[in-house]
């Protein structure tokens, strides 16, 4: 069903466009730091409460990406366009309803989540998450539209979007934060353009009826049951396992923010190189979607056992390259850092631990996990990876970083526990073949 050059056609177009889409938070800290450390910390305490609302939009975008796959690979366009128009209709509501209920929980919000921090510390966090929950609808938009662009194979379209929103989101980087001095604000007003003009772009292109699925007004304002419970039956296991790994991500934030504020200027800049080490697994797992989605929806299990393994291989080769290649441009990097001698320094330690469980565990915790989804186990993959999140990356955390009292250092190295025990489980799933006996449409 996939030939070599349909697979790198995929992959391609995918990972330059994850690499883009990690570059806006990257470039958001790393011109905020050449403003203050608070500001860098600030701005890097809100981004971990942000992820949470990325990750559940994008675990909405999976669930309805899975279900437009399997009908694609079906042969039945027509219920592939109406599930892409309720995926539309149900993300514009939910981001809505959340993006009013931070607005109006703001203060609350943030001192429940961290609590007594420095006050200009405090002030940055404000700013900056006030102006990026402002773009959360215009994300979701942009996420339905990518997962409709990703099931019938338009990765390219998706990739000169997020080509053309980070030269906007850098501009304005470099404007407000050298130009106008307006810290936090300087790099949040750039990301609200940049997602505000990415959404329209991809939603005018999915109404292109050229496309052989595409969004139909008739199928957006209006409420098809039927599809939306087959979209959340996906999505909703998915979206738990992503809020609850997110959720304990902010907990350890929290307590990160315990440890000083080179520390937490330290681990800011370390998780933007982090998320760019991880943008192979993450673009791969579009890719396990599409394939294996197409594969289960045409009922072929001896195509998806083939692109599995083939997958597998491919994920890992390229994510052991991808990480190493990260950690050599590290030292660079932090170079340029405008965070003192001693942070510097923990970066490099923070990026070497991360690397290397990310490089060898996350194909098999990530991508595999993403390809089992779209075969419809997805109850399974919620209830590991939430019980890993909790009994793994939170305990083992708070052992390091705290009992042994090894701080950020110890964070790192609980987080990591979560992905080679998650990776383990997920590869003796698949080679027990019960993820062939789901059916989803």
């Amino acid at each position: 069903m996939f030939s070599d050059e349909d697979l790198r056609n995929l992959i391609i177009p995918l990972f330059i466009e994850q690499f883009l889409l990690m570059f806006v938070g990257i470039a958001d800290t790393f011109t905020v730091s050449f403003a203050s450390e608070a500001e860098v910390s600030g701005v890097s305490l809100v981004s971990s409460f942000n992820t949470v609302l990325i990750f559940l939009f994008t675990a909405l975008s999976s669930g309805g990406a899975v279900i437009i796959s399997q009908y694609i690979g079906s042969r039945r366009n027509d219920l592939a366009s109406r599930a892409s128009g309720q995926l539309l209709m149900l993300s514009s509501l939910l981001s809505a309803v959340l993006t009013a209920l931070i607005l109006l929980f703001q203060t609350p919000l943030l001192k429940l989540l961290f609590g007594r921090i420095e006050t200009d510390v405090m002030t940055a966090c404000r700013t900056y998450l006030f102006i990026t929950t402002l773009s959360l609808p215009f994300l979701a938009v942009y996420d339905a539209g990518a997962a409709l662009c990703r099931s019938i194979g338009k990765t390219n379209v998706t990739m000169y979007i997020s080509i053309a929103a980070n030269v906007i989101n850098v501009a304005g980087n470099c404007i407000g934060v050298f130009l106008l001095h307006m810290g936090a604000a300087g790099v949040a007003y750039p990301s609200l353009l940049s997602r505000i003009l990415s959404a329209i772009a991809v939603t005018a292109y999915c109404f292109r009826r050229e496309n052989p699925v595409h969004y139909k007004l008739s199928d957006i304002f209006c409420q098809d049951g039927a599809l939306l419970k087959k979209i959340m039956h996906i999505a909703l296991p998915n979206g738990v396992e992503n809020g609850v790994h997110q959720l304990v991500k902010v907990a350890l934030f929290s307590m990160v923010a315990l440890f000083g504020t080179y520390q937490i200027a330290a681990n800011g800049v370390a998780q933007s190189i982090w998320s760019l080490a991880a943008i192979m697994g993450l673009a791969m797992a579009p890719v396990y979607t599409t394939v294996i989605g197409q594969c289960m929806g045409a009922k072929d299990i001896d195509a998806a056992n083939f692109y599995f393994q083939k997958l597998n291989r491919i994920t890992l080769l390229l994510s052991i390259l991808w990480n190493a290649l990260i950690f050599a441009l590290t030292p660079l990097i932090v170079r340029y850092s405008a965070i003192s001698p001693e942070a510097k320094e923990l970066v490099l330690w923070l990026v070497l631990i991360n690397n290397i469980f990310n490089g060898l565990a996350y194909p098999f915790a990530g991508s595999l996990g993403s390809g089992l989804r779209a075969a419809g186990d997805v109850k399974f993959t919620m209830i590991v990876s939430i019980v890993l999140t909790i009994a793994a990356r939170l305990l083992f955390s708070a052992l390091f970083g705290l009992w042994l009292n090894w701080g950020v250092i110890g964070v790192a190295i609980g987080m990591s526990m979560d992905l080679v025990f998650r990776g383990g489980i997920f590869l003796w799933r698949y080679r027990s073949q019960k993820w062939t006996k789901f059916q989803l449409i």
